[in-house]
């Protein structure tokens, strides 16, 4: 028999697992000694911080990462076609989001595994939750350009597809582009419409608020280097 591919979700803020994470994450970690990981040293962190009551080392990891083509995750499923369960973990909050742990989930179903996804935390539904936009209808874009002239248009063709559709835009940006981001939206959007800024969502500095443009002109966070989620919303 098969075994199955277990979706593991890992803290999206570190010393939160307790708090953010169920007893069942625990409970199939404990069971299982395959995984891929688009980080070995920080899967290892934190599955010893799960305190699984196994050796590390008799665990194995392989790589999965954007770079990962078919051939590479084939062969890495091996273990799941010899009846052993595997896991991906991503390396913040639920695996197949914004992350590569989909070309595996992808290459299950080609190859009738079951996939099984555990309960967890990701900051892009927290956010959303949290910021009182559409809940209805929303869209991820991921990562906004970073070329000036290319991210100006990104962002103004965010906003008239909010304001058109009833949309909710939610973006992200690397952790130290973060200011940069939010001088940009400030510089070229319309004052009444809204943003939300969720960072270090379930941390001890989580800060999340929504207002419209013009009110944060004159209460600019600090962002720099800490995770965060953008959300655009122009009420129609």
């Amino acid at each position: 028999m098969k075994g199955k591919l277990f979706l593991l979700p890992t803290v999206i803020s570190e010393g939160t697992i307790d708090k953010a994470l169920s007893p069942e994450v625990r409970a199939m970690a404990k069971q299982i000694d395959h995984y891929l990981v688009e980080n070995i040293r920080t899967a290892r962190r934190f599955l010893s911080a799960l305190k699984i009551d196994k050796p590390i080392e008799e665990i194995c990891f392989e790589i999965l990462d954007k770079s990962s083509n078919v051939n590479d995750i084939f062969n890495k499923l091996q273990p799941i076609l010899e009846g052993k369960n595997m896991a991906v973990l991503s390396e913040a909050g639920c695996p197949g989001i914004a992350d590569p742990g989909s070309l595996a989930v992808e290459m299950a179903h080609e190859l009738q595994i079951d996939v099984v996804p555990v309960v967890g935390p990701s900051s892009i539904f927290l956010a959303l939750m949290a910021s009182g936009f559409n809940g209805q209808c929303f869209k991820f874009n991921g990562y906004i350009p970073i070329d000036k002239k290319e991210r100006v248009q990104a962002i103004r063709r965010l906003e008239k597809e909010s304001q058109q559709q009833d949309i909710t835009q939610i973006f992200m940006e690397t952790p130290y582009r973060n200011n940069k981001l939010f001088e940009t939206l400030l510089k070229n959007c319309r004052s009444d419409t809204k943003i939300c800024i969720a960072k270090d969502i379930t941390g001890k500095t989580e800060f999340i608020k929504t207002m419209n443009v013009a009110k944060w002109k004159s209460n600019v966070p600090d962002l720099h280097k800490t995770p965060a989620i953008f959300l655009l919303y122009v009420q129609s």
